[in-house]
């Protein structure tokens, strides 16, 4: 019985190092492998940004864009209203807008939702001001005259539809850049 005790006592002086050195090897490799994993994430992401920063801001940019496009100062001088009723020029001025937002939509990937958010709801305001404007305006108007119109509910109101929009979307590069 003494003699399995010692053989006992020698195997866990032999045992006992080589587990503790075993344990310790492998807290020093999984560290490093940690450590290395960070690393290479943390340069994944440093690449990424590197390819995605210009892209998102090449979409604020073109967001801004397209708010100026819809500002209705803007696209009032842009899609002449000569020639044309009331209801034709109506017509085309929100085939205007739609056409604008379709085109642009994909830029909402890249944006912040609160940003997006503010451009649909100056697209919506811009509309509402038309549509309201074409429906005050008697059936025989001419287009000049819903343009004419758009452009007084402008003034009187002291207030650009899209202004708010694109004042937070610049504010947003601001703070993205």
């Amino acid at each position: 019985m003494e003699e399995a005790t010692i053989l006992i006592i020698e195997l866990l002086k032999i045992a006992l190092p080589a587990l503790i050195v075993a344990g310790a090897m492998y807290y020093l490799v999984k560290k490093h492998y940690e450590r290395d994993y960070k690393l290479r994430l943390l340069d994944l992401r440093k690449k990424n940004s590197d390819t995605v920063l210009p892209i998102r801001l090449q979409a604020y940019e073109r967001v801004v864009l397209l708010l100026e496009r819809i500002t209705p100062s803007n696209m009032l001088l842009r899609v002449g209203a000569a020639g044309q009723t009331a209801a034709e020029y109506h017509r085309l001025l929100l085939a205007e807008i739609r056409n604008e937002f379709n085109h642009n939509m994909s830029q909402q990937v890249y944006m912040t939702e609160q940003a997006w958010q503010q451009v649909k709801h100056a697209r919506e305001e811009v509309v509402n001001l038309i549509n309201k404007t074409y429906r005050e305006l008697p059936e025989n108007a001419r287009g000049t005259d819903l343009a004419k119109k758009i452009l007084e509910t402008i003034l009187a109101a002291e207030s650009d539809p899209t202004a708010r929009a694109i004042s937070f979307v610049k504010q947003e590069i601001g703070q993205v850049f």
